[in-house]
């Protein structure tokens, strides 16, 4: 009747321990446009706690993430951590646990943090299998494919295809995941300064998903770009790192992008304190200047 009666726009929002975003097609086949909702940009971030751009606040939003529940909080681990963890086994327990009946939990969550763990490394069953192994733990293939899909279907995390530059085709073997939150991320597994060009990597994938870039990991011969990302046609080269000291790190970083032979735009994005202009056409942008860009 409100549809019929015109003039208005209607939102239905949930919970993913209710209805996940692939179920839609179920109960709404055709008559709805689905609206994706992420966590906080970085730009949001600072709109919500009130903070200037600066180190200090990249700081705290690599560390802390970007759930909008933060604003009600003090900024201090401890308090921001409890609340990260309950969270994400709110997440395992009631968008996944209750929904696909599973009985092995802790596979589960040994699963989770193997993923945070190994966050922007290809991921296989095979290499979760063999992992889980050295263990002493024994699990299928297949159900290490479940689960992942269960973790994915839920946005805990975020799936990462291979693509082919030079083929044009995307790989049918390993994927990279992504953590939806950072903070989540780091509930998990503890936040690691030594983890740093992880939680970068991570920061601009969630980044380009939330400004509606469809995401890959490239790879020409045996060189490997960290992301492809392509939104209404466009193209964009991504390759990230934390700093880049030497020429060696230089030729590696930027190397990898002046390898793909087309014209697309190519960023490389570091946290070097002096960045600016281009190296051989290629783009280097600070993580901060960049999370405030597209």
């Amino acid at each position: 009747s409100l549809q019929a009666g015109g003039g208005i726009d209607i939102f239905a929002t949930g919970s993913n321990a209710k209805l996940l975003s692939g179920e839609l097609a179920t109960y709404l086949s055709g008559r709805y446009v689905e609206i994706k909702v992420y966590g906080l940009t970085y730009d949001e971030f600072l709109i919500f706690h009130g903070l200037e751009q600066g180190l200090d606040s990249l700081q705290t939003y690599l560390k802390f993430g970007g759930l909008p529940y933060l604003k009600h909080l003090p900024l201090d681990d401890s308090i921001v951590f409890d609340y990260l963890r309950n969270v994400s086994d709110a997440i395992i327990l009631k968008d996944i646990v209750a929904r696909y009946d599973i009985r092995n939990v802790a596979f589960l969550q040994r699963l989770c943090r193997f993923l945070a763990d190994n966050v922007g490394s290809l991921v296989t069953a095979r290499k979760i299998s063999t992992y889980l192994k050295s263990q002493q733990i024994k699990i299928s293939h297949n159900l290490v494919i479940d689960y992942l899909s269960y973790l994915s279907s839920a946005q805990l995390v975020l799936p990462a295809r291979r693509y082919d530059i030079a083929g044009k085709k995307i790989f049918e073997i390993g994927e990279k995941y992504y953590f939806e939150d950072l903070g989540i991320r780091h509930a998990m597994v503890g936040f690691n300064t030594s983890d740093i060009n992880k939680i970068i990597e991570n920061v601009i994938f969630t980044h380009l998903k939330t400004a509606g870039y469809d995401v890959t990991v490239g790879q020409i011969g045996k060189k490997e770009t960290d992301f492809v990302c392509e939104k209404q046609g466009e193209h964009l080269y991504i390759q990230a790192a934390y700093m880049i000291p030497d020429d060696k790190v230089r030729d590696r970083e930027f190397g990898s992008l002046l390898a793909i032979p087309d014209n697309h735009p190519k960023k490389v994005v570091t946290m070097d304190p002096i960045i600016g202009g281009t190296y051989k056409g290629i783009e280097h942008v600070h993580l901060e200047n960049f999370l405030l860009s597209l």
